[in-house]
C-alpha cells in the first residue's frame, strides 16, 4: 500500500462536509426558521431549525457564551485527530475508516454552521406516534452512521473465519 491510500477516505469526509453544505443552504436560502412542511404524512417533516446546541439540538437551551467557543476548539481538535487517525492508516479496517470519515465530515459540517451563523441548522424531523426525534441534518446522520460502523468494526471486525487465529495457526 502506498503512504496516501490513508487519504482517500478524506474524500468521504468531503463529501459529507459537500452534502451537508448544499442541503443546509437551500432551507436556509429558501425557508424562514420556523418552516414546516410535511414529506411523508405526519413522519417525516422537513423543517428548519437553528440551535446552538450538538448533535440533535443537545445543549441548545444554554446560554453560556463559553458553549460556542468550547464546541469550535473541541471540534476542531477532534477533526484533526481523526485526520490523523485516517491519513496514517491508524483508523483500523474498512468500516471504522469510514466510520471515521462519515464522523468526520459530519463535525466539519456543524463546525463550519457554527463559524458562519453561531449556530447549527437543522432540518429533518421524523416522529413515530407521539414520539419525535429531535431535528437533525446531513452531518448529524453521518456522525450517527460513522460512530455506527465504527462500532461494528470494533464488535465483529476482527473475527472473520479466514483469520489465522480461526484455522489454529496463532
Amino acid at each position: 500500500m502506498s503512504g496516501g491510500t490513508g487519504s482517500r477516505w478524506l474524500w468521504l469526509s468531503v463529501g459529507v462536509l459537500a452534502a451537508d453544505r448544499g442541503t443546509k443552504f437551500v432551507i436556509e436560502s429558501y425557508t424562514s426558521v420556523y418552516f414546516r412542511f410535511p414529506v411523508l404524512s405526519d413522519m417525516v417533516t422537513l423543517v428548519h431549525n437553528q440551535h446552538p446546541g450538538i448533535a440533535f439540538g443537545v445543549f441548545s437551551d444554554s446560554n453560556s457564551k463559553w458553549l460556542a467557543p468550547l464546541l469550535l476548539v473541541s471540534s476542531a481538535l477532534v477533526m484533526a485527530l481523526l485526520v490523523w487517525l485516517l491519513v496514517t492508516r491508524r483508523a483500523g479496517g474498512w468500516l471504522a475508516q469510514a466510520g471515521l470519515a462519515l464522523i468526520l465530515g459530519g463535525a466539519a459540517g456543524n463546525a463550519l454552521d457554527r463559524l458562519l451563523h453561531g449556530g447549527v441548522t437543522d432540518f429533518v424531523e421524523v416522529r413515530l406516534g407521539t414520539y419525535r426525534w429531535p431535528a437533525f441534518n446531513v452531518a448529524d446522520s453521518s456522525i450517527s452512521i460513522g460512530a455506527a460502523l465504527v462500532l461494528i468494526e470494533l464488535l465483529f471486525g476482527g473475527r472473520r473465519p479466514s483469520d489465522s487465529t480461526e484455522r489454529g495457526h496463532g
